[in-house]
């Protein structure tokens, strides 16, 4: 596969409009993050990293704009950023694991494997189980589900999601 010639005048753009993101009008920031989804897929990596600024305010719009866009290369960022400190960061992320589906659900099982121990992280998932479960009763993170309503989710999470994880994998 060609490797992909940079566009600098669009790379430009997208970074002007990370900057936008931090704007103090909250109108300017709306549409960055607008204008940002609607380049799409070239401006993945710089949301990506985005996630990550001190600010909140950005982190939101970086997690808005990345559930907009909905690229498979975002959803290990935003199974990060269940555990951002932020509340409403969080919720973005789960819906754009959620947007994501199977892109978003191989990453984040593979998270509850080696962290189940976070309350915050626990709590996405099950966000984002919940609603793919409901959409599909036999789904194969069913049991996950389960394991993460259970009264000890730390112990059975891990088991749980590998489990599916594999089942998951097996079947791609």
């Amino acid at each position: 596969m060609p490797e992909k010639v940079s566009n600098p005048e669009k790379d430009k753009a997208v970074a002007d409009l990370i900057v936008a993101l931090a704007d103090k009008d909250p109108v300017e920031r709306d549409g960055a993050r607008r204008a940002l989804v609607r380049i799409g897929t070239p401006a993945v990596k710089p949301l990506i990293a985005a996630l990550e600024d001190a600010r909140q305010h950005v982190r939101w719009e970086a997690a808005k704009a990345l559930f907009s866009i909905a690229h498979p290369l975002a959803a290990p960022a935003l199974v990060t950023a269940l555990e951002d400190k932020d509340v409403n960061v969080r919720w973005l992320a789960a819906e754009g694991l959620c947007a994501l589906d199977r892109d978003g659900l191989i990453p984040l099982l593979g998270a509850l494997v080696e962290g189940a121990d976070s309350d915050w992280l626990r709590q996405g998932a099950h966000h984002v189980l919940h609603r793919l479960v409901k959409q599909d009763p036999a789904h194969p993170a069913a049991d996950v589900l389960a394991a993460l309503e259970h009264e000890e989710p730390q112990l059975g999470v891990p088991v749980a999601a590998q489990t599916a994880l594999d089942v998951l994998r097996k079947s791609s």
